[in-house]
């Protein structure tokens, strides 16, 4: 009986794989970042339920998603790394694993500790999940060609955002309650770690390395401490405090530590300092984010504005979400066909970003009265906007550095992204929740002046707690839809600077033709168009 040449484990020790095999994985991947996205949007509109049931307060609300970020924004540097020094498949079935465990405890999650507790595990998974997706698209496909495969990424991040909302909705409002909530991705996440463990075959590089823990905890601690810091502030301490001095000075010199490390000690350093030479690099993380700030901080809170505001159900403000994942899923899509097509992806980026500013400007227009229609064109024009940037700002980064530093690169992209997304949530829910108290405050004021509420009828209004607005007499109903629906539109008033930030940003980035291989930026790259010209002309131009 004669022997397989081609013994089990060769392909994937090689790095060789086939067309299907790499549709496969590919599947495996897009199913990945769907899990992914799924754990926070499916949650989004779970949470005021949440907070009620588990007698939480706006800050809990705000701490939910944060504790998930914060995980998420902490280590994403982390697992990049660690893409560039082990075996990326292995990372991800990893990052798979994690996720599961954290979503299956915030289940069963009896208080709204534990629950954030669950959600820090859960961020640690979905950060190593959307670090890797990128590192091993890059590892697989080129430059150019990865501007289609960026469509497709972003047609999956649509349908994670546009499904999970409609899906923690109906959800909630089944016999399985919230609790359900975190278990809906956990068969996507299977079947993803299932189809990738059996199709993911990846070059398997051996060498010396050495961890760069030092740098890792100093990195992790002083931005866990100052995204800490704007979460608490103006809650429980004053802004301007002692609590406020300490957290601060001491974020500031971790980072600082973790530069002085990065730079002259770590071997391996989690974060390349030389990457921030590259002007794109430079360019793109103060894109990231704004892009974070705006695109993460201010939406999270539109379907607390549609349930708390304007009295929907999980359900339908879980279809008021269409309206913006609708544009950003197509959009994605077309822009990510032409960039392939054309090797250009610049005019995507600047007009994606001045839509975007625009449909910023317009939601902070919007108040408890507007009409529907009006804030679902409103969140369409953002989607489309950011549809166009968030995921070529990531192939604008690969495309300019090697391929041994794909991983550093991408995970630091992403980690921007989060850490924008998680100050912009932070501090935009301090606001929120500050805008709400003051604005109850005086308007159950006004109504016991007027002798429309009596004082006992008020209990603890106005101390944080997030009452169940439905079940509230009707003129202290109406005090709080009004107080939700203005704090709201001032929530995005405070984005558009940062917008306008990514946008002037994107302005200033030098484009550069898309690479058509995979090899470093050092190696000679035949111009396929170029040499389609010569062979027509006969080779006459030199």
């Amino acid at each position: 009986m004669s022997q397989d040449p081609t013994p089990a484990g060769t392909a994937e020790q090689a790095g060789q794989m086939t067309h299907k095999e790499i549709l496969e994985a590919l599947s495996g991947l897009l199913l990945a970042m769907f899990v992914a996205m799924l754990s926070s949007t499916v949650v989004t509109n779970a949470l005021p339920r949440i907070v009620t049931d588990l007698h939480g307060s706006q800050t809990g609300y705000t701490w939910v998603i944060v504790a998930t970020m914060l995980a998420m924004t902490a280590t994403t540097p982390i697992w990049g790394k660690l893409a560039d020094l082990f075996a990326k498949k292995t990372l991800m079935l990893v990052a798979l694993t994690v996720y599961m465990l954290g979503s299956a405890l915030a289940g069963v999650s009896q208080s709204m500790e534990m629950l954030i507790g669950a959600r820090v595990l859960t961020g640690v998974g979905v950060g190593g999940v959307m670090a890797l997706i990128q590192i091993i698209i890059a590892t697989m496909v080129s430059p150019r060609e990865r501007g289609r495969y960026a469509g497709y990424i972003g047609a999956s991040f649509g349908l994670a955002t546009l499904s999970g909302p409609l899906i923690g909705g109906v959800v909630v409002d089944s016999p399985l309650g919230w609790r359900g909530c975190f278990y809906v991705a956990l068969p996507f996440a299977i079947a993803s770690f299932l189809l990738l463990r059996a199709k993911l075959h990846l070059p398997v590089v051996k060498r010396q390395v050495q961890i760069d823990y030092l740098g890792a905890v100093l990195l992790m601690g002083g931005v866990s401490l100052l995204l800490i810091w704007v979460s608490l502030a103006g809650h429980q301490f004053e802004w301007l405090s002692l609590a406020t001095v300490l957290m601060v000075a001491g974020g500031i010199v971790l980072l600082a530590l973790a530069v002085l490390v990065e730079a002259r000690v770590a071997p391996e350093p989690i974060i390349p300092l030389f990457l921030f030479k590259d002007r794109t690099m430079v360019l793109a993380t103060i894109a990231t984010i704004s892009v974070g700030i705006a695109m993460f901080g201010a939406t999270t809170f539109l379907s607390e504005y549609f349930q708390t505001s304007r009295g929907m159900s999980p359900t339908a403000a879980g279809l008021m979400s269409l309206c913006m994942v609708g544009g950003l899923m197509v959009v994605g899509i077309v822009s990510g066909k032409a960039i392939t097509d054309t090797g250009r992806w610049k005019g995507w980026l600047v007009g994606g970003m001045a839509v975007a500013v625009l449909g910023t400007v317009l939601l902070a227009t919007i108040d408890a009265h507007t009409s529907l229609w009006t804030v679902g064109a409103y969140m369409a024009v953002l989607g489309c906007g950011l549809g166009a940037t968030q995921q070529n700002l990531l192939l604008a980064v690969q495309n300019n550095v090697d391929q041994a530093n794909i991983g550093a690169a991408s995970s630091l992209v992403n980690f921007f992204r989060s850490m924008g997304g998680a100050v912009g949530v932070s501090a935009l829910g301090a606001v929120l929740a500050h805008d709400v108290t003051s604005d109850v405050t005086s308007g159950v004021a006004k109504l016991v002046a007027q002798g429309t509420l009596r004082p006992e009828d008020v209990g603890s209004l106005g101390h944080g707690a997030v009452p169940d607005v439905a079940a509230l007499p009707g003129p202290l109903r109406t005090v709080f839809e009004n107080a939700f629906g203005d704090a709201t539109g001032h929530i995005f008033v405070y984005t558009v600077p940062f917008a306008l930030v990514a946008l002037i940003a994107v302005c200033f980035i030098k484009e550069t033709r898309l690479r058509t291989s995979l090899g470093d930026l050092s190696e000679p790259e035949i111009d396929m168009e170029l040499a389609a010209e010569l062979e027509a002309g006969g080779g006459g131009r030199r």
